[in-house]
């Protein structure tokens, strides 16, 4: 029950969005890259493209734009479910059968949703550069070829930047299903269930944006 459960939750999660997610990748490649690859070479600082890239691309716009998908897809449809689960009795029903409703209902969710967000962030950040150095390249904005691109990216991803981007996709995911699950799971009747999804929402894009920007102050410290 529990790996259905999982897999079913990475499905929904982690599959159903990568086009969707690709392409929101796209625009901000074609909109961030693109001008940062152009104004470094017209500026001569070519050596900043690196880091530049890793930081406003994959260090910060990556697990905040692919999370706030996440959450903005997932989390009402979680609280609800959970509610309704609740408010029928189902939860009840799983103890009485021995069931562990924390194992079978809520670890599969919230992992489930840490690793799609991971994915997806790494699947994000790819195309965002794939898709700003192609679409660059077809302008005729950058006068470097392909392999000095991926070169000059890798060299400025240092272990301290894997790290963050590791932290930034999964914790707040991890906080976003958890909310999720606590407020479904905290439903009384039915009538509460819309208030108890607008909560779950409302706290999770909150502590999206305090888990990535404490991450990026401890980063620097």
């Amino acid at each position: 029950m529990a790996r259905n459960l999982f897999a079913r939750q990475v499905m929904t999660v982690g599959v159903e969005p990568v086009f969707f997610v690709g392409a929101v990748a796209m625009f901000v490649g074609i909109s961030v890259v693109v001008q940062l690859a152009f104004w470094t070479d017209q500026a001569g600082q070519s050596q900043l493209l690196g880091p530049l890239l890793v930081a406003v691309v994959a260090r910060e716009l990556g697990p905040i734009l692919t999370n706030i998908i996440v959450l903005v897809r997932s989390s009402s449809a979680m609280a609800s479910e959970l509610g309704v689960l609740k408010v029928n009795g189902e939860i009840d029903a799983l103890e009485a059968q021995g069931y562990d409703p924390f194992a079978h209902l809520v670890m599969p969710r919230v992992l489930g949703m840490a690793v799609s967000a991971f994915c997806l962030t790494i699947v994000f950040i790819l195309v965002a550069f794939a898709s700003g150095y192609l679409f660059g390249a077809w302008l005729g904005k950058s006068s470097r070829d392909a392999w000095f691109f991926t070169n000059t990216v890798l060299r400025a991803l240092h272990p301290e930047d894997i790290v963050s981007i590791l932290i930034k996709s999964v914790l707040p995911a991890l906080f976003t299903s958890a909310s999720c699950c606590i407020g479904g799971l905290g439903v009384r009747s039915v009538v509460n269930i819309p208030r108890a999804t607008q909560w779950s929402l409302t706290r999770s894009i909150v502590g999206l944006f305090v888990i990535s920007t404490t991450v990026s102050i401890l980063t620097f410290l």
